[in-house]
């Protein structure tokens, strides 16, 4: 028998490889992940990189029962860290081992693992809740709406917390795989690809797959009665549209809208660029609410969006937030520009297309028919504050911005940026910042200066500087005058009335 001896200095080095980090290394993680609007909204300490949700919903209750497994790595040594859930949560487990929890705040469940979780580790996370989601308010607002068969979860800028556990802030992006069970002649409608159904002993489970990163505000479900619509495009991408069965008047309209998402979403590729995700469609269920939403691969569309008939302009917007909102998610939510006034402004470019009012046409008809003193010019699109987050002038003072962009750099550079940006950023987070950099590199000109009055500036821009963006000015006009002298208004382009119908596209109980 031979017994190694081992010399201090050599023992002393192996007791210290053996012994973890202190206690007082380890640190619970920020109960929110630092947006500048919203304090609360996400967490920190880890970043989630799956989602799996296996859930039970019975329409005719609202009971929603879960089991959510999110993939996980942890971003600091973690004594404790914070998911965002509205329901009840009957356990929690962290890598298989039981783990405490409590609730704080509104939405905060404070997860404590039985050991502490070292920085830059892979965690899987199990929780398991219950609830009624339309009985849970959040200052005072509810993200999910009962429909006369089912319910429905989308809103902006928060959704997850009424129906799973989540890091609930677009800059922790994720895959996911939803499952639902719901009785039989209900459809569950989710994100991405239909991978399978089946029924059993009176229910049907549904199974949806979204395989590229996506928000946790932009995942959707939808449980109802739908007539469900199923196509291929050209690439051969899967399509599937669903509409409430209860439509009523507006049924027609909303078909000869949404029917035209595999149209539309090829144009946007020749402005965009390839289409980031593995599906398409939209759905529009029977709900009261008055908004879209651009819930990824799967827009979520209002009746009333088509009360005067088809309008295919809310499709272009909810379809051009795929590459601006969805693929490129904003960093803040101050960066809201970054989704809403390239969303506007391929409404413009829509009508470009139709014959129904340029983008030029329609600038200028938004700078002329705002007077100086409108509050309108007070808001700034590139960081309008909370509660302005979804004000008009993020949308067309926001397009105006690009219009002013394109007459100074020429529409080569122009249409060059909009294709490029959404494959600079691909599947990640951005700010305006980064889009005012990434315009000038693509340019090689200064643009500072032109984005600062368009988008920081709390007042009109002068004429001189509209002058100088290629806008016209009402005083800049040709003689057409009133009798009373005053310079002729911009005549309305045809199609502006189907995109101001939209000016509540984004609006909800919330904002």
């Amino acid at each position: 028998m031979h017994r190694r001896i081992i010399v201090p200095s050599a023992l002393a080095a192996g007791l210290l490889l053996a012994i973890p980090a202190s206690a007082a290394d380890f640190t619970p993680g920020a109960p929110g992940i630092g947006d500048s609007y919203y304090p609360a909204s996400g967490n920190g300490g880890y970043d989630v990189s799956h989602y799996d949700l296996r859930l039970k919903y019975q329409p005719a209750t609202d009971l929603l029962e879960g089991t959510a497994t999110l993939v996980a790595t942890t971003k600091q040594n973690l004594s404790r860290f914070n998911l965002d859930l509205g329901l009840k949560v009957s356990e929690v487990r962290v890598n298989g081992r039981v783990a405490k929890f409590a609730t704080s705040g509104d939405h905060e469940l404070e997860v404590t693992p039985a050991t502490p979780l070292e920085k830059n580790k892979s965690v899987s996370i199990v929780v398991r809740y219950a609830g009624k989601p339309s009985e849970v308010k959040i200052g005072g607002w509810s993200a999910w709406a009962r429909t006369p068969d089912g319910g429905v979860a989308a809103q902006e800028p928060d959704s997850a917390v009424w129906w799973f556990p989540s890091n609930d802030h677009p800059r922790d992006k994720a895959t996911f795989d939803v499952s639902v069970l719901v009785p039989d002649g209900h459809q569950a409608i989710s994100n991405g690809v239909l991978q399978s159904q089946s029924s059993k002993l009176g229910w049907t489970r549904f199974n949806w797959r979204s395989n590229k990163p996506q928000a946790t505000y932009l995942a959707t479900l939808a449980v109802g009665k739908f007539d469900i619509t199923t196509d291929r495009t050209a690439n051969g991408l899967p399509v599937l549209n669903a509409y409430s069965k209860d439509l009523g008047d507006n049924a027609g309209a909303a078909r000869a809208s949404v029917e035209r998402t595999t149209e539309v979403a090829e144009w946007l590729e020749s402005v965009f660029g390839p289409y980031p995700f593995n599906s398409l469609g939209g759905y529009v269920p029977n709900v009261t609410s008055g908004f879209a939403l651009e819930t990824q691969t799967r827009p979520f569309y209002s009746p009333r969006q088509f009360a005067n008939g088809a309008n295919v302009s809310v499709v272009v917007h909810e379809l051009a937030h795929q590459w601006y909102g969805d693929s490129v998610s904003v960093a803040d939510w101050k960066d809201i520009w970054i989704n809403e006034g390239f969303a506007r402004y391929s409404q413009w470019l829509w009508s470009e297309k139709e014959g129904e009012g340029t983008a030029q046409e329609l600038a200028d008809y938004v700078y002329g028919t705002r007077a100086a003193d409108d509050p309108f010019w007070t808001v700034k699109p590139g960081d309008p504050g909370a509660d302005d987050q979804f004000h008009a002038a993020v949308y067309d003072r926001g397009a105006l911005a690009l219009q002013a962009l394109r007459n100074e750099v020429g529409d080569e550079d122009f249409f060059a940026i909009l294709k490029g940006w959404p494959q600079e950023h691909a599947y990640g987070n951005a700010k305006v910042a980064d889009f005012v950099k990434y315009a000038e590199k693509v340019s090689g000109k200064p643009l500072a200066g032109l984005f600062d009055t368009w988008l920081y500036q709390p007042v009109k821009p002068a004429a001189p500087a509209a002058a100088e963006a290629g806008l016209k000015a009402p005083a800049a006009a040709p003689a057409a005058r009133s009798a009373k002298g005053a310079a002729a208004k911009p005549a309305q382009p045809r199609s502006w009335k189907k995109i101001a119908e939209t000016n509540t596209i984004h609006e909800n109980d919330r904002h």
